[in-house]
């Protein structure tokens, strides 16, 4: 298993040297940690997106256990067959460096609960399985390496494992799948506690932004579970400041904004407008001074691997206008390739995104 130095900031509350993504912000850095982040991200324009996890296992959508109702044990039995025997963290980055990316997102928990890393909260955990590797530390070890920064996708409002995670009698947004009869694992009416679940992520992601080197950005996903209901009860503010406590550069996404105090928005496929913000509850369309990314996927209908999909992905053209969309509206963006079921990158969008890379070192970036 790969290891990585503990980071940690120094007296002034900025890291004694800058991170290597940061290589050319170091003079802001110095000054405004937060800034030279914002003023990176602003700047970088392209990222890697990738979603990995049991789901790529099946080939079936990354929502396969709640569209196909998989009981929690059922689906746990997959970790058995997660190998990562593909996942080659050197291989992914040096890819998105010559696509013309600059950052690259790892899902290190998705909606199912299994984690990609050495979490000492659940041993339900790549770690643990036959794999037996830290997939986090590993790309965090080749980021830095490079120079690239570094996202980390974390599930936050939705959970289909943890016992104390929302539940669809109180949430909605998906917030369970809809078991019948329910699911034994999880706890219901007074023995239910959403404050164990709140500690439990924070918890995770103490970890990840303590043990695992200069992170660019922390991406929580699962926002229509708590704009379903007083979302003041996730304290997502307290989990903010953390964050930022912990490694002031990091910035902070929660989709298309649950609160408006996020660093950046990450809305999906397209910017929202006024009347999408009025449906969604979301700050994306009323705060254009603020960071946007657009986050896509190469395969339709799924950010996890989808055998079905095959023959369908995005072409390099696509991918161009893509970019052109994303620049005139002012926005990064951030383009999944889901990796197959052993880790491995879908060759289906190897020489489209190598294609793209190749166009934006000839004509730059559109826009």
């Amino acid at each position: 298993m790969v290891e990585t130095q503990l980071f940690t900031p120094g007296p002034s509350g900025q890291i004694d040297s800058s991170p290597s993504y940061l290589a050319d912000y170091k003079k802001l850095y110095r000054k405004d940690a937060r800034q030279a982040g914002l003023q990176w991200f602003r700047e970088a324009r392209y990222g890697l997106f990738l979603h990995y996890g049991l789901y790529s296992i099946l080939g079936r959508h990354e929502w396969v256990q709640f569209r196909d109702k998989i009981p929690v044990a059922d689906y746990a039995k997959l970790k058995d067959q997660f190998t990562a025997d593909g996942f080659d963290a050197m291989r992914i980055v040096e890819f998105a460096i010559a696509c013309g990316m600059r950052y690259v997102n790892l899902t290190t928990r998705h909606h199912d609960g299994f984690c990609l890393w050495n979490t000492q909260f659940t041993d339900f955990n790549s770690v643990t399985s036959p794999a037996r590797r830290d997939l986090v530390a590993e790309l965090a070890v080749a980021c830095e390496t490079h120079g690239i920064g570094l996202c980390l996708y974390y599930s936050h409002g939705r959970d289909w494992r943890h016992p104390h995670a929302p539940n669809n009698d109180q949430w909605g947004g998906h917030a369970r799948p809809a078991y019948e009869p329910p699911e034994p694992t999880y706890a219901y009416g007074e023995e239910h506690d959403l404050d164990r679940y709140l500690e439990f992520m924070q918890d995770q992601i103490h970890e990840l932004l303590t043990g695992y080197g200069p992170i660019a950005a922390i991406w929580l996903d699962g926002i229509a579970v708590p704009l379903s209901g007083d979302r003041e009860r996730f304290h997502c503010q307290d989990l903010y400041d953390l964050i930022h406590s912990l490694q002031p550069q990091v910035l902070v996404s929660y989709k298309q904004g649950l609160l408006g105090t996020e660093d950046f928005y990450a809305p999906e496929h397209r910017l929202p407008t006024s009347a999408d913000a009025a449906n969604q509850q979301g700050h994306a369309a009323k705060d254009a001074k603020k960071p946007r990314e657009i986050c896509t996927t190469m395969a339709p209908g799924s950010w996890g691997y989808l055998a079905e999909a095959k023959g369908k992905h995005l072409t390099a053209d696509q991918v161009w206008t893509k970019l052109q969309e994303a620049a005139a509206q002012e926005a990064n963006l951030l383009l999944n390739s889901a990796p197959l079921a052993d880790g491995a990158l879908d060759p289906e969008d190897f020489d489209t995104l190598l294609q793209t890379g190749e166009r934006l070192d000839r004509d730059n970036f559109p826009g």
